[in-house]
Order: structure tokens, then sequence, then C-alpha cells
């Protein structure tokens, strides 16, 4: 099971708007392995393309090991995050068929396509959080609504993130709205993060008044909802050599 596989639980095209979102936002943070007609040329690749009776679309999987089996022979592909084939093949008015007959089977016209590139660029909406006239619990709908997807989110974020609290915020003249105020993020790296979860956050349903991004290393207000992203994975023991092993010669 891959994650798109863990996330399509049921199925892309059964599943509802949120659940949709929530896939193609992993989609395309996916490595893609893209089927092509001949190994490249330098930079110069060529797409294999499949006239279907719902138009003409590229082949993709997120393993080698898929698309082979796909196919029935080895093949030639090039290897590339969903959005950036998502943004090449909605250009060309064309759709990316991903993983068939697996569980994360996505067929996706050029006009899906068009709206994941679309809100790929979301820019986030930054706010400092010292300047809220006031900070407090978020709402129950907020909660149902971003807990889960926020903590898969984190979890790419290991190493980058200390905690990240989901609060209700009242700005002066602009009134009730919510804010995911982060902590331990380096400056180097807020920028990154706040677009990371900005486009987290147009894949979702919106909430009234909107959700702001912001970085502060102040006390979160009583009942925020604190998430901490887990710990990064150990790093791997160097291989220990027997003491029967023969010499390494350089």
């Amino acid at each position: 099971m891959t994650p798109l596989d863990e996330l399509c639980q049921v199925p892309f095209h059964e599943a509802d708007a949120p659940a949709r979102a929530r896939i193609l936002s992993r989609l395309a943070d996916t490595e893609l392995f893209a089927a092509l007609v001949a190994e490249p040329v330098g930079d110069n690749v060529e797409l294999q393309i499949y006239d279907l009776p719902e138009g003409r679309f590229a082949l993709a999987c997120d393993q080698e090991e898929r698309l082979a089996g796909f196919i029935g022979a080895p093949v030639a592909y090039v290897a590339l995050p969903g959005r950036i084939l998502a943004g090449a093949l909605a250009e060309e008015g064309r759709g990316l068929l991903v993983n068939p007959g697996h569980p994360s089977q996505l067929m996706l016209d050029a006009g899906v396509l068009g709206w994941l590139v679309q809100a790929l660029q979301t820019r986030p909406s930054m706010a400092t959080t010292e300047a809220a006239r006031a900070l407090g619990a978020p709402t129950p709908e907020a909660v149902a609504l971003l807990a889960e997807p926020l903590a898969q989110r984190l979890g790419d974020m290991s190493g980058l993130v200390g905690q990240l609290a989901l609060v209700s915020a009242e700005w002066d003249g602009d009134g009730q709205r919510h804010a995911l105020i982060l902590r331990g993020v380096d400056s180097a790296h807020e920028a990154a993060v706040a677009k990371a979860l900005a486009e987290l956050l147009a894949f979702l349903p919106e909430l009234p008044g909107g959700v702001d991004i912001g970085f502060s290393e102040g006390d979160y207000p009583a009942g925020a909802l604190v998430i901490e992203p887990p710990p990064p994975p150990p790093a791997p023991e160097p291989a220990r050599r027997g003491p029967a092993a023969p010499p390494r010669l350089r």
C-alpha cells in the first residue's frame, strides 16, 4: 500500500469532495513514474499518450514496478512530482491516468488537472498573531475539518516544524477567523512551510472568515488544538564488517 492507496479507502471517483481534494493534494507531492515513448534524449522526453473514450491521457504510477506491470514489459519512464506532470498535461489539454488496477486508480481529465494547478498557486494569508485582539479555541467545525489533514501534512514536515496550533482569531475590523500558529520553524523555512499549509487549505472546504498562518514562539491560548509532527526517523546504523571479512582494497 502506498500513501495514495491509503487515502483511497473509498475509490477516488466515489469519494466526497473533501476526500477527493486530499487525494489530489497528496498526488501533487508524490513522485510519479510516467511512461515515455522512448528513452529521454537530453532534457527532451515524449510521454506515451493513450486515446481513450474520455480523451487523451498520459500514464503514470507511484511505483516503477506498477508501471512495468501494467504495460507488461520494461518501459522508458521519467520520474517527477505530480504537480509538475499535472501542469504540463493541463497546459496541453491532456489528462492523466494514475495507478490503473490499484486502489488509488485515478482518471483525471485536463479540467481536473487545471483545477489542481490553480489550487497549487494559492498564496498563504499571513498574520502576526501578536496583533490579534483575541485568540481562543477553534470551533468544532474547524477541528473536524482540519485536524486529520493537518496531522498528515505535518507528517511531511518532520524536523521542520516544532508544533502547530489551530486557534480562533479575532482581528480589529476583520471579524472572527481561524489561524494556524507554528512554533520551532527556522526563519529560512518559514515561506516554504506557509506555502505548503496554504496549499493544503486550498484543497479543503473553506471555513467562514478563512484561515491565516503565523509564526510565534508565544504561549498558545487555552483550548487550542496543538499538533506535533512525528520525530524524524533514526539514522541507519553503519554496516558492520564481520571479523572474517576480506580487507577492502583501494
